[in-house]
């Protein structure tokens, strides 16, 4: 007996202005901690930038699409509760948008570029001008931005994975697209 291949499902998910966002972010912050020089004017105005998008976003999140907005995803601890119960049964369904997880990921991302952009900043004031202790706030900042980064990579991978659905391509196309 043939049985048929699982159809796919495909879903519009990422709207153009988070996919824009989303991507213009990773290339911000990459070129800053990988292209960029400290201080010099290329470096600031890419972090400006950064926290320019952010801010955007944050707008978008209470007026934008429906998977856009921060109503739809954001991280309750019912959801929160919900999702970790799903995760240790196995028996997770997939997420239209953000899942409780990625949510809180996406929150945080979005608070040390923020945090990034205000340190940034007040390092180039007289007021606090040559300030050791901010200067290295920055730095651990930007150090720990690198590791969420790398954890958000990672997790968006391996919930792929797990939900079956090529999350990198979803966020070029707008589409979730999944076998049932």
């Amino acid at each position: 007996m043939n049985t048929l291949p699982a159809t796919p499902h495909r879903q519009y998910v990422w709207d153009p202005l988070v996919r824009l966002f989303h991507w213009s972010l990773v290339a911000c912050v990459l070129a800053n901690f990988l292209l960029l020089e400290e201080g010099d004017p290329p470096h600031r105005w890419a972090g400006y930038i950064a926290s320019a998008l952010v801010l955007i976003r944050i707008v978008w999140g209470f007026i934008g699409s429906h998977h856009a907005r921060f109503a739809s995803f954001f991280p309750t601890p019912a959801r929160l509760r919900h999702h970790l119960q799903q995760l240790r049964a196995g028996t997770l369904p997939h997420s239209d948008g953000h899942n409780p997880l990625g949510a809180i990921m996406m929150l945080a991302l979005m608070a040390l570029v923020l945090s990034l952009g205000a340190t940034g900043y007040l390092m180039g004031t007289d007021a606090y001008w040559g300030e050791e202790w901010l200067e290295e706030l920055h730095e651990g900042l930007a150090n720990t931005l690198m590791l969420a980064v790398g954890l958000h990579a990672a997790a968006a991978i391996a919930m792929g994975k797990l939900e079956k659905v090529n999350l990198v391509r979803a966020m070029i196309t707008g589409y979730k697209t999944w076998r049932q």
